[in-house]
Order: structure tokens, then C-alpha cells, then sequence
């Protein structure tokens, strides 16, 4: 089996530094408890290592390298994983994280919010201020990281494949205001013109083919197929070949009936206009709530009596 390459950052997580670690292990022909043994540790951090679950520290790393013949591969991943950025995900999310994290390509379907590897900081930001960590900023903050994490693998030169169909209703739900939504239409503009990244969108206008529920299909390395989605607070993961079939034939099919890759970009162009729009009026709405109160706050001012005021020296 030919392994595909993967090249840029890989801030998406520690997964991809763990994956290569557990290949390289598999080509020496040593068991996790065997590596675990020469490096004097328990098989079970050699495991949460290869996970992306630990940081391990430098030393160990030069002599990974050394043990699995590995030359200077894995001291250089080291030095491109963001290990600030949180990869604590919920446990039924953490098995479709793992497979994404060395997938060779993604093909998603959202309606209503754009899908998780498209969002930018604000946006992401925005959608967990209204969920469960609403007024918890540290909270907010490392869910955004743990989400943006995930995303630049794909963003990198020559990353994996991703096709996204969005449903109209992902950019036309407003999340955090029109400034939010900006940013949000601004960025989608932007990774369009990756070549790896492919959006179409899929107007309100009437069609045949329906998906009812937001769903992820996954390529591996091996060519295995997998097809993930979500009801409340569940994730639902199967390789079943007649399931991913059947959904991949759908996803093909609504695809079929989207707008062009150029009619996409120009319908997200529209939406970001109207925020814009959005923006100005806001940015007049307060302004124009802002000046009685400027001028009551005078006219008290005026009408207050009158200190005096201590003399220099007094």
C-alpha cells in the first residue's frame, strides 16, 4: 500500500505526529508493550502517544527516531504540531476526529451552520457563545482552538481533498450578526480558491435530491470509506459498505443539483453584500441610540451644581 504524503503544518493536531509514530512502529515489527520496553515506559503512553493524547518530551522523540529509523522525520513533525491547541474533544465526537486527522479526503454536507472545517475564528467563536459555554469565556475559547485545530491540514499546501456542499440556510442564518457573517462569507471566498477545496452550494430553489441531516463521508489512506453524523449530543461512525454507498450515492446526487463551483462564489459574494449592508445599518442604529444619550448626559451635566474647585496651593 502506497502511504499518501502529508505535507504543511500540522496544527490540525498531535493525531497526525501519533499516526506516523505507529507507522513506523508497525514497518520496525515492534508491538506498543516492545517499544514501550525499550523506551521505559508503560504500554499504555506509548498508546496515548500514537493517539495524539501526550506530548512527549524532546529527548524521547530523538529516540523514537533513532529506534524506528525514522532519520530526522519525527523531530521535524514535533516542531510543526501545534501543541498549544486543545484536541480534548467529547468521546463521541473523538472517533470521527481520529479518522479525519489522516483522512485523504472529506465530502461534507451541512445545512443551517457552515460545516466546522470552513468556519473562521469569529464565526466558531459566535456558535459556542449560544451553546453550552455561553458566558464561559475559557470555555469558548478552547472549544474554538479544539475546532480550528482541525482544519489545517486541509488548508496547507497540497492537503486533502474536500468537497463541501452547503446548504443555502449555512450562509443565510445569521450567527453573531453581520459582522460575524463577513467574516464568515469573506473566508469561505478565500479557501475556495484553494485547489484542494471544493464548495458548492445548494440553493433554496426546489430539487429532487435531499439529505435530511448534516453527514461527513471520510477516504482513508487504505481506500476504506467511512460515513459519520450527528443527532443531539451522539455521534454515529459505519464502515458498512452498503450504508457509505448509499449515502455517498446521495451526496453525489445532491451535488448534481447544486450551483456551479463560479455560481457559488457568486451567491456567497451576494450574502457577503447584504452583511455589509447589515453592518452599516447596525453601525447607524447605534450611533443614532447613542447620541440622546450623549445629549441627556449634557443637559445633566448642565443642570448639576456648580463645585468649586480647589485653588493651587490650597
Amino acid at each position: 500500500m502506497t502511504r499518501r504524503k502529508q505535507r504543511g503544518p500540522t496544527a490540525s493536531s498531535a493525531i497526525m505526529f501519533g499516526e506516523e509514530i505507529r507507522y513506523a512502529r508497525e514497518q520496525a515489527g515492534y508491538t506498543q508493550e516492545e517499544l514501550g520496553k525499550l523506551l521505559h515506559l508503560d504500554r499504555t503512553v506509548v498508546s496515548r502517544t500514537e493517539g495524539g493524547r501526550r506530548k512527549p518530551p524532546l529527548d524521547e522523540v530523538e529516540e523514537l527516531g533513532q529506534l524506528l529509523n525514522t532519520g530526522d522525520l519525527l523531530m521535524r513533525l514535533y516542531g510543526m504540531v501545534d501543541w498549544n491547541a486543545s484536541i480534548d474533544h467529547p468521546d463521541w465526537f473523538q472517533g470521527h476526529v481520529d479518522l479525519e486527522a489522516i483522512s485523504v479526503a472529506a465530502r461534507v454536507y451541512q445545512d443551517s451552520v457552515v460545516h466546522g472545517l470552513l468556519q473562521c475564528r469569529p464565526y466558531a467563536r459566535a456558535l459556542f457563545a449560544t451553546g453550552d459555554a455561553a458566558g464561559n469565556p475559557d470555555k469558548i475559547e478552547e472549544l474554538t482552538k479544539a475546532r480550528l485545530s482541525r482544519q489545517a491540514r486541509f488548508l496547507a499546501p497540497n492537503g486533502p481533498l474536500l468537497v463541501a456542499i452547503l446548504d443555502e440556510s449555512a450562509i443565510r442564518t445569521v450567527i453573531g450578526g453581520p459582522g460575524v457573517m463577513r467574516s464568515q462569507m469573506e473566508h469561505l471566498l478565500r479557501v475556495a480558491q484553494l485547489p484542494n477545496i471544493v464548495i458548492h452550494v445548494a440553493p433554496f430553489s426546489s430539487r429532487q435530491a435531499y439529505i435530511n441531516t448534516a453527514m461527513v463521508l471520510l477516504e482513508l489512506p487504505d481506500g476504506q470509506r467511512v460515513v459519520y453524523s450527528e443527532s443531539l449530543d451522539a455521534g454515529h461512525l459505519s464502515a458498512d459498505l452498503a450504508k457509505v454507498t448509499k449515502h455517498h450515492r446521495r451526496f453525489e446526487q445532491l451535488r448534481g443539483e447544486c450551483l456551479s463551483g463560479s455560481d457559488s462564489r457568486r451567491l456567497i459574494v451576494d450574502a457577503l453584500e447584504g452583511y455589509k449592508d447589515g453592518e452599516r445599518q447596525d453601525r447607524c442604529s447605534r450611533v443614532a441610540e447613542e447620541q440622546p444619550q450623549r445629549q441627556q448626559r449634557r443637559r445633566l451635566h448642565r443642570g448639576s451644581p456648580r463645585i468649586p474647585r480647589p485653588r493651587s496651593g490650597a
